[in-house]
């Protein structure tokens, strides 16, 4: 004897061996022996052999008109054999044949639109209007399968489809892999054996390449857009003191978020007051506000060569922005030093308004702000203006003390900052500040980093970094913290909640406050530095953020995968536009240094790239260059060495050597999501920061 049964869903047929109340033991035609439950047998026959009735089934079940099987179902639950009995036999009182009987055991398994399984072999049609549903969305789902193929038929010869456009960034970065359009890239990719991307830059679906990286980038961290709710700036309402100061920003031209501001008095008594003056938003936007909540979810001002995303809106930044000519709310720290020695004798933190005397542009004024113009005072440039006289002293003092500052870091640090590479300044010709399109005339000129109006910026920004970092520490209230434990190859630069040494800087701590229009980070922090200049010992009770407040290593958390992206993100535009800087001038040949195997970095631009001719040849040597093919997709560039311009410099090392604490030549690879390559980029830190990392 043999029987037809269901097992997991699926149907086999077998010889009976043993049969016992509950169960039988059946062998397959394979040779294989099962365990069968007797609820799970729903045939038993003599013949024919289980495989031939199987495939008698199959021809049946084919057959069947779905449509009339249903209208013959009753309303209430029937076995598959009743209802083969009223489909194939004219009389009702007979049965429908063995094949028939299994023929429509299949098609009702096969057809759960029409009909619910109730139980083995048992099933209910479904009712009218759901059978509807499911039938229209079968038909639906027919048309796009057919659209599909039709999708598929055009990208395979060299057509982009409109809707394959449309969706064309999150087809290759975040797809949803049931779309018809995802589909329909993924069946012609492996159609025509080429890669998603290569085939829809085959298609011609990419018409800008910047666009494509631009549109890519605003995918992934900016998917609602750019632009801001309609917010207004909260006005700062308590009544603030007016120093009696007059401070001056510097910055360069570009900047509208003006952070930092500097100040001196006392000169000439033999104690020197310094002032460094922050912008003070966080007196008047409070945590979980509506400007709060933008800020926590942008994290940080996003910069790229000839534009900007600001972390806020510009209304509310020019509300509290340091601008010239007025007088701005300010978290003040004042450091009185011996002005002989430049000794630190006490320091002070203010909540005041202080005058905005001048905002000085070191882009306009770094080649007339040099060591010679600052230390010697008989030294003149033709057209020396006034105003820039007036704060001569000041800046020769500041000049002075920031060297000091250095080069006490330095000791702590164990060995000299070193900054041999320049800064690249970008300028996109007749952009003025508007959303690039990719095809401007790019301007790449130098700026020597360590510059006199730089390093003034850099170290006392460092100063009051540290300092408050110190004495928030001091006071038991938390703060966001950047550390690195050594300087040994590998230790990176951490963030935290707890005042830890930052080896790289060569402080005892380090806490990011001085750019809270700019960075999330500091304007948390200065919530917290304005409740310990408040409250002085009972901070701790005041402070918006507590010890071990998870909303603080969430804050920190989210920041640096952000701060990450962006940086990331500037380093790839500042490539794109390199390569455009080639394009655009013809240059074909460049020196370069050899810097890692096979690796040189350019003498004049900040381009690194691989080179093919470079074995054997030590580290440092200096290289004439021939570029290869430019792809302003996968931003990858390469180069063959045409010949050794001068021996080996007498200590490479020192060559190669910066201390800069972000320091990758190389920016990790341009992750085009489908993988097509991986391309170098030069790095730099985001533009327009005026304090360390």
């Amino acid at each position: 004897m043999f029987v037809l049964f269901e097992e997991a869903g699926k149907f086999m047929a077998g010889r009976v061996l043993a049969d016992a109340q509950s169960s039988a033991q059946v062998e397959l035609d394979s040779g294989k022996r099962v365990k069968v439950k007797a609820a799970n047998i729903l045939l038993k026959f003599e013949k024919p052999l289980p495989a031939q009735l199987l495939a008698d089934a199959q021809s049946v079940s084919q057959a069947i008109e779905l449509e009339l099987a249903w209208e013959f179902s009753p309303e209430d639950e029937f076995g598959f054999a009743d209802l083969a009995r009223e489909y194939f036999s004219t009389n009702s009182s007979k049965e429908a044949t063995l094949e028939q009987q299994a023929g429509m055991l299949l098609c009702l398994f096969e057809a759960p639109h029409y009909f619910r399984r109730a139980g083995k072999g048992r099933f209910r049609r479904a009712p009218a209007d759901v059978l509807a549903q499911a039938l229209a969305a079968l038909e639906k789902k027919k048309q796009i399968a057919l659209q599909i193929e039709q999708w598929v038929e055009a990208l395979s010869q060299g057509e982009c489809p409109q809707a394959v456009r449309d969706q064309l960034y999150k087809i290759l970065f975040k797809p949803d892999k049931n779309a018809p359009e995802y589909k329909a890239v993924v069946e012609a990719s492996r159609a025509t054996h080429l890669g998603p991307l290569e085939l829809l830059i085959k298609a011609g679906a990419i018409d800008s390449p910047y666009q494509f990286h631009w549109k890519r980038f605003l995918l992934e961290n900016f998917p609602k857009g750019t632009g801001f709710a309609n917010l207004q700036a909260p006005l700062i309402v308590e009544e603030l003191p007016l120093s009696g100061v007059r401070a001056f920003s510097i910055d360069d031209s570009a900047t509208t978020e003006i952070d930092d501001a500097l100040s001196l008095q006392g000169m000439g008594t033999g104690a020197v007051l310094l002032g460094i003056h922050i912008a003070a938003p966080g007196l008047a936007i409070l945590p979980g506000s509506p400007i709060d909540v933008t800020g926590r979810q942008r994290l940080s001002t996003v910069y790229m060569p000839g534009y900007k995303i600001t972390m806020l809106p510009d209304d509310v930044v020019q509300s509290y922005t340091l601008l010239e000519g007025r007088d701005c709310p300010a978290v003040s720290l004042y450091v009185t030093l011996d002005e002989a020695t430049l000794t630190i004798l006490q320091s002070e933190t203010r909540i005041e308004r202080v005058h905005i005397d001048a905002n000085l542009r070191h882009d306009q004024l770094d080649a007339i702000v040099t060591p010679q113009w600052l230390e010697d005072p008989t030294f003149l440039h033709q057209g020396d203006a006034q105003p820039l006289l007036d704060k001569r002293e000041q800046l020769s003092f500041l000049y002075r003390l920031a060297k000091d500052l250095k080069a006490k870091r330095e000791v702590v640090r164990g060995k000299p900052e070193t900054f041999n590479r320049p800064d690249y300044n970008f300028k996109l010709v007749g952009n003025e500040g508007a959303e690039p399109q990719g095809h401007e005339q790019v301007q790449i000129s130098v700026r020597q980093r360590g510059a006199p109006l730089d390093l003034i910026v850099s170290e006392t920004m460092i100063l009051a970094n540290s300092t408050w970092g110190s004495w928030l520490a001091e006071l038991g209230v938390p703060a966001i913290y950047r550390s690195q434990a050594s300087l040994l190859p590998g230790v990176k630069v951490r963030m935290g909640t707890k005042a830890l040494p930052h080896a790289g800087i060569g402080v005892k701590s380090y806490a990011w406050s001085s750019s809270p229009l700019r960075r999330y980070t500091d304007l948390v922090n200065q919530w917290q530095i304005i409740a310990c200049a408040r409250h002085g010992k009972t901070a701790a009770l005041a402070a918006p953020f507590k010890p071990k407040d998870a909303d603080l290593f969430s804050i920190i958390s989210s920041f640096d995968a952000a701060y990450s992206a962006y940086n990331g993100y500037q380093a790839a535009m500042e490539r794109f536009w390199t390569l455009k800087y080639l394009q655009q001038n013809s240059i074909t040949e460049i020196s370069a240094i050899l810097f890692k195997e096979n690796m040189v970095r350019a003498d004049d631009l900040p381009l690194v790239l691989p080179v093919l001719g470079a074995s054997g040849l030590p580290r440092g040597a200096h290289l004439r260059v021939k570029l290869g093919a430019i792809n302003e997709l996968t931003l990858d560039l390469s180069g063959t060495v045409l010949e050794r311009l001068d021996a080996l410099p007498s200590d490479p090392e020192a060559a190669l050597d910066d201390d800069s604490e972000d320091d990758s030549a190389v920016a990790g690879p341009i992750a085009i999501a489908v993988e097509v390559s991986e391309s170098e980029a030069s790095a730099s830190p985001l533009a327009g920061d005026n304090s360390v990392p």
